[in-house]
């Protein structure tokens, strides 16, 4: 079934624009305080903008106001904008159980919203409820546009010394385990374009809904670098009192949108020469950095345990010791985890152990280990943590190399009536393992291949063309013993 955000991006490509429209009537804006006064300024709105809106986001509360016959004033004219244009409800739904489920039922089912704006910081309990209709979407608010959100939506949740996640961040990460069904957005204001950044680096293709342009003061340009995606979409671009206050809406809403057009063709005409000096996005850019300035990646000559002379050291274990590297790399597993079908993670140890357990910090999934020797007192057990037999397991490790390492964590697991179909790395050596797993039944998945890395950092100049070629030459002789 087509989703909500199908619909969106169709619009989004047919009518070339990123605009959405808010619809938010006061009382001081009409000639009369009647609902009939309220209903004709809406649809004019409507009428006027929908040649250059990708959606339009009427508040609910302005209609609310309104008692009863705002309510059905409000049903009117979302059943009035075009079927080609979204219509989001901003009414910041925060609720749980059977008080969730009938304010989705009057969103959907009584007003005829296509998607919702909703208050996640109840938990998962506040939103599932409106994910559980096909074709309808729901906006979760991360970073909002306003001022006083900073007071609890920048706390920093784990960490020393100002280091660690953002309380914004976990939202955009439970955003991402919430979206299996592609039907999840996150609101983002535009007043804060550095939080976008980071929250874009979380959330790489979702939909994000940027309030705060006009009135509010936010940096159009900013934001829109900031939030695009990589195919110029991804992104809608709120405006509300700037063009229904015009004496001239639809003029003000078509400057707005080849506004937004303007500088979409310029950030992708930026990121065009940009790819030339960088292949990665802004979050694995700085982990690939990272790795180098913490010596978790070194280069020179150094002795293996199988005797043979590397050009190439790679040790996350000292990721430990750098708390902010190690949050940015525990974030770069969650795109994979989140398109993975599991009931907790299982951790080789050492080196996967505290990368395991600031992937569960962050997105509350819970994880084993299987430990390399039984206890011989207590329980003995032979893996750490509660699980119950016939779950299915994440193996999550630091590298892969030859895959070795791998097998013995699984059968472990196996062993103790678990099921483990994937394993998810942070750097893929490319010596062999995707392939030993693959002949096995199990996937590998990766966040970096040795190989890109090695291309952004001669690129970046971190890494003379030598000493490249020494290490590919290296992997590449390794690979085939």
């Amino acid at each position: 079934m087509r989703t909500f955000f199908d619909k969106l991006e169709e619009r989004c490509r047919t009518a070339n624009t990123l605009l959405c429209v808010g619809i938010d009537p006061q009382v001081s804006d009409l000639p009369q305080p009647t609902a009939e006064a309220l209903q004709q300024y809406c649809l004019e709105i409507i009428e006027q903008c929908a040649p250059y809106a990708a959606a339009f986001k009427p508040n609910s509360a302005f209609f609310e106001a309104f008692g009863s016959d705002g309510w059905a004033v409000l049903k009117e004219i979302i059943a009035h904008v075009p079927k080609d244009i979204a219509v989001i409800l901003d009414v910041k739904r925060g609720d749980i159980a059977s008080s969730a489920q009938a304010y989705a039922r009057a969103a959907f089912e009584w007003l005829g919203a296509d998607a919702v704006t909703v208050n996640p910081y109840l938990g998962k309990d506040a939103v599932e409820p409106f994910l559980s209709y096909p074709g309808r979407g729901a906006f979760l608010l991360c970073k909002t546009s306003n001022p006083g959100a900073n007071v609890l939506q920048e706390a920093r949740l784990i960490g020393e010394g100002g280091r660690g996640e953002i309380l914004y961040e976990r939202v955009a990460h439970l955003a991402n385990q919430l979206n299996q069904a592609g039907n999840v957005g996150l609101v983002a204001g535009a007043t804060y374009p550095e939080a976008i950044e980071r929250i874009r680096a979380i959330v790489p293709e979702m939909w994000l809904l940027a309030p705060g342009v006009g009135a509010q003061g936010g940096d159009l340009e900013a934001a829109i670098r900031a939030g695009l995606r990589q195919d110029g979409l991804g992104m809608l671009i709120n405006v509300s009192r700037s063009i229904s206050h015009s004496p001239n809406r639809s003029e003000a809403a078509r400057q707005f949108r080849e506004q937004i057009n303007r500088y979409r063709q310029q950030i992708s005409q930026n990121r065009g020469r940009d790819s030339v000096r960088s292949a990665f996005p802004p979050q694995t850019r700085r982990i690939a950095d990272g790795l180098l300035e913490s010596g978790c990646v070194r280069f020179g000559h150094f002795t293996l345990k199988s005797g043979l002379v590397s050009p190439i050291y790679i040790d996350l274990r000292r990721l430990i010791g750098y708390p902010s590297l190690m949050a940015e790399v525990a974030s770069a597993y969650l795109p994979i985890l989140t398109q993975l079908t599991f009931d907790r993670l299982a951790a080789i140890p050492y080196a996967a152990l505290p990368i395991a357990a600031a992937i569960s910090l962050q997105a509350g999934y819970p994880w084993i280990y299987p430990r390399r020797e039984a206890k011989a007192y207590g329980t003995k057990a032979e893996i750490e943590g509660e699980f119950q037999a016939g779950e299915r397991v994440v193996l999550i490790d630091d590298l892969a190399t030859t895959g070795g390492s791998k097998f013995e964590g699984i059968e472990k697991l196996t062993q103790a009536g678990l099921v483990v179909k994937d394993v998810v790395v942070l750097i893929d050596r490319q010596s062999g393992a995707a392939e030993a797993l693959a002949e096995r039944g199990y996937t590998l998945h990766s966040v970096f291949r040795l190989s890109d890395l090695l291309d952004e950092w001669q690129r970046q100049g971190q890494l003379d063309a030598q000493t490249c070629q020494e290490v590919r030459e290296f992997l590449q002789k390794t690979s085939s013993v």
